[in-house]
């Protein structure tokens, strides 16, 4: 739906016509028109001097929002066993809640879950939404879609925190769709706005040369996906309890299009788990050629750790884009990072400084990644990689 100009009070300035990004505006009869691909962005609203434009939800919101409370974090499990990312969330939801004055939930989707809920309660839920069945043992589009927008018309929250995992990618903007709203992709951080006291996501933007922050004013739920490893796990309180609330599932067999024929094996894609990884090993153009990165993945494997790579790295097409840590790729907190090649560029630094030891291999001694890191080796990766995994070798057999 376009900007809203009243004609009557538009005085001809043109001044719209130059703001808009996208050519959306043109002048008919010394008045301003908008055209059908106007997308709604709001820089002429900003120029106009004289106020005759407006967005069309100005006018009025687009539901009641006073009738949704509540801040929900979905919690992705795998095999009955809750992943990081909605741990790390609780944490944040806390906060939110907390400064909203509101409750706090979880909502668990799965098969033989319903153990899980101890954990999400020590993790800071107040309430815990537990759909089980056997439709939901292994994660499908539409069982989820249908399940949480059911939860979501019935209890109607305020905030919903998913993981910017694949399954949330998935999941969320459909879920979103199908309630009606908004939804913030891909945040590295969360607050409250002080003015509107509504949630502000903030997300990288313009292939992550400027952080964007973003409110959801006039639909809810206020919905986003969160980058895991952006926020710390709280630690548990096992003391604390809350309410458990079974929700029976409306799911059939025939809303479920599609079906799971196997599961490959776990191995395959563990030298790219990199949300998951205690230990990773990441290297940068300095690596020279991508033949070299055979160093990298046998540091990463006598480690039993992951391996990383610079945007500059998979830009060149030395490793696929799943390998990517930095600001427009995954956000990593692992026990140990080694940076083997890479300068240091802020959007690196974005993805992999809450690291908990990092250290850096390069041979330019004044590389900004030195300035993050624990401990530095200034020398060539290519010479210094070999002796580090055969003292490895050696520290491993002798224990």
């Amino acid at each position: 739906m376009a900007v809203i100009i009243e004609k009557e009070q538009c005085i001809g300035c043109s001044a719209c016509v130059g703001a808009c990004p996208f050519g959306a505006i043109v002048m008919e009869d010394d008045k301003a028109v908008v055209t059908d691909i106007c997308t709604v962005c709001g820089a002429c609203v900003d120029v106009c001097a004289v106020t005759a434009i407006t967005r069309p939800e100005a006018a009025k919101p687009a539901v009641d929002t006073s009738a949704y409370k509540g801040v929900w974090v979905y919690i992705e499990q795998f095999q009955g066993k809750a992943r990081s990312v909605g741990l790390e969330l609780l944490g944040q939801g806390r906060i939110l809640a907390d400064s909203m004055g509101q409750e706090l939930a979880a909502v668990l989707i799965g098969d033989d879950v319903a153990p899980l809920a101890r954990d999400l309660f020590a993790s800071g839920a107040d309430k815990v939404y537990l759909i089980e069945g056997t439709e939901y043992k292994h994660y499908s589009t539409d069982a989820y879609t249908i399940a949480i927008t059911d939860l979501i018309h019935t209890y109607k929250p305020a905030v919903i925190l998913m993981g910017a995992t694949n399954d949330g990618r998935d999941l969320g903007p459909r879920v979103a769709c199908r309630v009606g709203t908004g939804l913030t992709a891909d945040c590295t951080s969360l607050g409250i706005d002080e003015e509107s006291g509504l949630v502000a996501w903030t997300r990288p933007a313009f292939g992550g040369n400027i952080m964007a922050t973003i409110l959801c004013p006039n639909h809810r739920p206020q919905m986003g996906t969160v980058r895991p490893n952006v926020f710390k796990r709280p630690e548990p309180d096992m003391s604390r309890s809350g309410e458990l609330v079974r929700v029976a599932s409306k799911v059939k067999a025939a809303d479920i299009r599609t079906k799971l024929i196997e599961i490959l094996s776990l191995a395959d894609t563990a030298s790219c788990n990199l949300e998951e990884a205690e230990f990773i090993v990441a290297g940068g153009r300095g690596m020279g050629k991508p033949e070299n990165f055979v160093l990298i993945e046998e540091l990463a494997a006598v480690l039993g750790g992951a391996v990383g790579a610079s945007r500059a790295a998979v830009d060149a097409g030395w490793k696929p884009a799943i390998h990517q840590v930095g600001q427009t790729g995954k956000t990593v907190a692992p026990k140990v990072y080694i940076a083997c090649g890479i300068s240091g560029a802020i959007q690196h630094l974005a993805g992999m400084s809450t690291s908990d030891i990092i250290i850096a291999i390069n041979k330019d001694a004044d590389a900004p990644i030195f300035k993050s890191a624990n401990f530095g080796i200034v020398g060539d990766v290519l010479e210094v990689l070999p002796i580090l995994i055969e003292e490895i070798k050696k520290l491993k057999q002798a224990c």
